[in-house]
């Protein structure tokens, strides 16, 4: 197949609904039911919480992403202030937190279709069966090959569901709000004290599916390459979609909270909250207010909202492989882009790396949890580069300027950790062991392959002086987690909110470490001007 180039033809409402769509997926249909098991009528808290933590975050994403015009701008941008090692292993760690978002979207479909066309899933496992797991990687394949359409007509099939996806969870809220509306339900509290109900209102975020669902801000930002203006279309795309997903959310958790018959809260409260179908608790909550018709919408829905999340994941995964191998990190035959301007080695590439997925996690729940842990740990580098880039930049002009960075960006540095601190110290150990072993491998592969270098002046050339700071970094919050609360998987030694405290103190002084290793300014600047000479041709 003939080369090509990335064809910039995606427009701001394009890029809106890029990130817009995928943060519309198979959360919605779990996230309002796990909160409120996990936080009750707190769980609106959790809501807010995660809004504004992601809002924070897509702030700092929103000024670094024009400054990097490219598809995939957040691994070019990863290379610039910390080393090359620091850079290619945090462009796997995004790589890895796109490509495993559609395979759990396609887990979604199936356990869905399951009620209606029975041996996708083992009911009494959850697990996908023999059966469920071909299936699945057929239907990953067919979304694949959806994305060898032109950029332009790819945003415009994901526009097109993404209008579908609006409307039926707004649909739903006021739906479920006209059948049922019981405003005593929020006076029904979780056991336990006031103090305990609050930790599990941040607990909740990052285990209830409440983050996960706000994680596709950032597709706009890896579409960079294929717009002609990104200083005014990425700005609002991921500003706009993460407003407009969390007056979603914050509706749906309210109407569930709401419309739930008091009668099953008699029973146990929030934390035993159940009914027959609850892999889709919308629909079942629909049917036993006798919507039976709406009951059947959400089904669907709960076919096209998943899908269309999936198709959009794998446009940027592809991007973000492409990326990798524009930076040397990964061979050079995944930045191939055909005539249409598809990277199409970087879409196949991902479809079978996505597949390897089904193995080790043959259900929605255990991939979340992964999912989660991988994809706010990518978020965290964030904030290091802007204020990086402050310095040995100030005068660049830039499309969007984050006001007051010097304390919105180190907010945002503590914010992203205390995500992962929320998602649990079990998460965070098979996340960290998981990068541990890329570490090593990546390593171990160059002393093996390469003849020239000594291990000293291999460390020099990866620059470790300059990304030395992660070691301590990550060993110190899994430290600070293993020795947290219980219902974050800790021994219980350091109670909730001092954890959190001592989180926060270890966040800012790991980014005064992290700034102060930073490599010379005038290298920033010589990449910098590299990335913005050379921005990939496009018609």
């Amino acid at each position: 197949m003939s080369s090509g180039s990335l064809r910039r033809e995606a427009g701001p409402v394009g890029l809106l609904y890029a990130s817009l769509g995928a943060i519309i997926g198979s959360g919605w249909l779990f996230g309002p039911l796990n909160a409120a098991r996990e936080a009750g009528p707190l769980s609106m808290g959790s809501w807010a919480i995660g809004a504004l933590s992601i809002l924070l975050l897509g702030t700092v994403f929103a000024e670094l992403g024009p400054l990097a015009p490219r598809s995939g701008a957040i691994v070019h941008l990863s290379h610039v202030g910390n080393g090359p090692l620091l850079g290619k292993v945090w462009g796997w760690i995004l790589f890895f937190s796109y490509v495993s978002v559609p395979p759990v979207e396609v887990m979604a479909i199936l356990a869905y279709a399951n009620n209606y066309l029975p041996g996708f899933v083992d009911p009494a496992s959850g697990l996908l069966t023999g059966r469920g797991f071909w299936t699945a990687i057929l239907l990953l394949g067919a979304v694949t090959a959806s994305n060898f359409l032109v950029i332009r007509l790819v945003l415009l099939l994901n526009s097109a569901a993404t209008w579908w996806k609006l409307l039926i969870p707004f649909a739903t809220i006021f739906l479920l709000l006209h059948l049922s509306f019981h405003p005593e339900n929020l006076s029904v509290t979780l056991s336990g004290t006031t103090g305990d109900a609050l930790e599990r209102m941040f607990a909740a975020v990052g285990s209830a599916g409440v983050i996960f669902s706000f994680f596709g801000f950032r597709q706009a930002v890896d579409l960079a390459g294929e717009t002609r203006t990104p200083g005014r279309n990425l700005p609002l795309a991921v500003i706009g979609s993460v407003l407009v997903g969390s007056l979603l959310y914050l509706g749906l958790q309210a109407a569930f909270l709401l419309s739930v018959d008091p009668r099953d809260l008699a029973r146990g409260g929030w934390s035993h909250l159940a009914f027959a179908g609850v892999t889709g608790p919308f629909a079942a909550l629909a049917v036993s207010l006798g919507a039976v018709w709406w009951g059947a919408v959400l089904y669907a829905d709960a076919l096209i909202s998943p899908g269309g999340t999936a198709f959009i994941y794998l446009t940027s995964a592809s991007r973000i492989a492409m990326a990798q191998a524009e930076t040397g990190s990964a061979p050079g035959i995944l930045g191939k882009v055909n005539l249409r301007g598809v990277p199409w080695t970087g879409l196949i590439f991902s479809w079978a790396v996505g597949s390897l997925f089904f193995f080790p996690f043959p259900s929605w729940h255990r991939l979340v949890a992964y999912i989660s842990s991988v994809t706010v740990l990518s978020y965290c580098l964030g904030p290091v580069i802007l204020l990086q880039l402050r310095r040995a930049l100030p005068e660049t002009p830039r499309p969007f300027r984050l006001p007051l960075a010097g304390f919105f960006a180190p907010a945002a540095f503590v914010v992203s950790n205390w995500i992962v601190f929320w998602a649990g110290f079990r998460t965070l150990s098979v996340t960290l062991g998981a990068l541990a072993v890329l570490v090593l491998l990546y390593l171990g592969g160059r002393l093996l392959t390469r003849r020239g270098p000594s291990p000293g002046e291999m460390v020099r050339e990866l620059g470790v002086v300059h990304s030395w700071w992660v070691l301590p970094y990550f060993g110190g919050l899994w430290v600070l987690s293993g020795l947290g609360p219980r219902e974050l998987g800790g021994n219980g030694t350091i109670p909730f909110f001092v954890d959190m405290g001592l989180v926060a103190a270890e966040s800012l002084l790991v980014l005064r470490t992290a700034l102060a290793s930073s490599v010379p300014a005038s290298e920033i600047v010589r990449i910098m001007e590299a990335l913005r000479e050379s921005p990939p041709a496009g018609p």
